[in-house]
C-alpha cells in the first residue's frame, strides 16, 4: 500500500474518532449539564465550537489537539458526576429495599406491593417480608416487551413455596416529571433501582394495567438458586447504602444481573445480552429453560397476558403458572 494512501486512511480514522468523541461529549452536555435550563444551548455551542476548530484552525494538528483537549475536559467533568440517594423520586421508586440475613432467614424491608386502579392511580404500600432459604424451590423469569422485539425487560421471581414469590426488577430511578429516554439512558440521567416486589405488583402492573405490553413466563433451570438470590440481596443492600448510575448498555436490567456475579463466574458475553428481546432464545439454546417444545411453541404458550387479566388477584401467582412447561 502506497505511503500516501496509508496516511490518508490513518487521518480518516483519527477524524472519525474525534467525531465520535465530539458527539459523545455533546450528548453529555445536552443531557447532564448542571444547569438544565442551559443544557441544550451549551451542547449546541460546544458542537459549533468543535466544527469551527475542525474547519478553521491551522495547522490541522492544532485543530485535532484542541478537540482532544476539549472532549477530555468534558469527559473528566462527566465522570465526576455522582449519583444521589435523596431526590424527589417518583412514588414507584421512592423507597429502596434492604435486607438482613440471619442464617437461612432473609428479612426484606420495603417490598413493594402497590394497589393499582390504573397504571398511574395507585395506593403505595411497602411491606416487610421474611423468606426461609430452605423453602426456596425455584426461579422463574418474566420477559416483558413494550415495543421493539429487540428490547425487553427481564424480571426474576424466586419461588419460596409457602412463603410466596418475590420479584427483582432492575429499573431506572426517575424523579417526578422525568420520562425515560433511550439516548439519555446512555448518560447520567438516572440512578439504578432494584425494585423488590410482589408479583401482584410488578407483574400485574405490566399485564393488566399498562397498554401494549406483552409478558412471557419461563421456569429457569437454576441449580444455584440460593446463590443467585443472595447475589440479588447483596446488590440490594449495596444500592441501599450507595447509589449507582444506570446505563442503557453497561448497567441496565440485563447486564446488571451479569455483573452481580464474580467475573470468573459470569456466562460468556452474547450479543443477546444487549438485544435482550432475544434473551429467552438464548436461555433456550443454553438449556436454561424448558426445551421439550420447539422454541416458537414454547414462547407462544408462555405468553401470560390473557391468563393474568383473568386471574383472581388473591391467586395471581398460581393462576398465571397453571400448565406452563417446566412449572412444578
Amino acid at each position: 500500500m502506497p505511503v500516501r494512501i496509508l496516511k490518508c486512511l490513518i487521518n480518516a480514522v483519527i477524524w472519525l474518532l474525534l467525531l465520535a468523541g465530539g458527539l459523545w461529549a455533546t450528548g453529555a452536555l445536552w443531557f447532564d449539564f448542571p444547569w438544565a435550563g442551559f443544557s441544550h444551548a451549551a451542547a449546541v455551542l460546544f458542537l459549533v465550537g468543535l466544527l469551527c476548530a475542525a474547519v478553521f484552525v491551522r495547522p490541522r494538528w492544532r485543530a485535532k489537539l484542541a478537540i482532544v483537549v476539549t472532549v477530555l475536559s468534558v469527559m473528566i467533568w462527566w465522570f465526576s458526576l455522582q449519583p444521589r440517594q435523596y431526590r424527589d423520586w417518583k412514588p414507584e421508586v421512592a423507597e429502596t429495599a434492604s435486607a438482613t440475613v440471619d442464617g437461612d432467614v432473609v428479612t426484606i424491608q420495603n417490598v413493594r406491593n402497590f394497589d393499582y386502579r390504573t397504571e398511574t392511580d395507585f395506593t403505595p404500600r411497602y411491606e416487610t417480608r421474611r423468606y426461609d432459604l430452605r423453602n426456596l424451590r425455584g426461579v422463574d423469569i418474566f420477559i416483558n416487551y413494550w415495543g421493539s422485539a429487540f428490547m425487553a425487560h427481564p424480571i426474576l421471581s424466586f419461588d419460596f413455596g409457602k412463603d410466596g414469590h418475590v420479584c427483582f426488577s432492575i429499573e431506572t430511578r426517575p424523579v417526578k416529571g422525568q420520562a425515560y429516554s433511550a439516548i439519555g439512558g446512555l448518560y447520567r440521567q438516572f440512578e439504578l433501582a432494584y425494585v423488590v416486589a410482589d408479583e401482584r405488583d410488578v407483574i400485574r402492573l405490566r399485564t393488566n394495567f399498562r397498554k401494549g405490553e406483552d409478558t412471557y413466563l419461563y421456569r429457569l433451570k437454576a441449580p444455584m438458586a440460593r446463590n443467585s438470590f443472595l447475589e440479588y440481596i447483596r446488590t440490594v443492600n449495596e444500592l441501599h447504602a450507595t447509589p449507582r448510575w444506570y446505563n442503557a448498555i453497561t448497567n441496565n436490567c440485563t447486564t446488571a444481573i451479569r455483573q452481580q456475579r464474580a467475573a470468573s463466574e459470569r456466562a460468556p458475553f452474547d450479543w443477546r445480552m444487549l438485544a435482550n428481546g432475544y434473551g429467552d432464545e438464548l436461555l433456550y439454546e443454553k438449556g436454561a429453560i424448558d426445551n421439550s417444545l420447539p422454541f416458537a411453541e414454547l414462547k407462544r404458550v408462555s405468553h401470560i397476558n390473557p391468563r393474568a387479566t383473568a386471574a383472581n388477584p388473591a391467586g395471581f401467582s398460581e393462576e398465571i403458572r397453571k400448565g406452563l412447561p417446566g412449572m412444578p
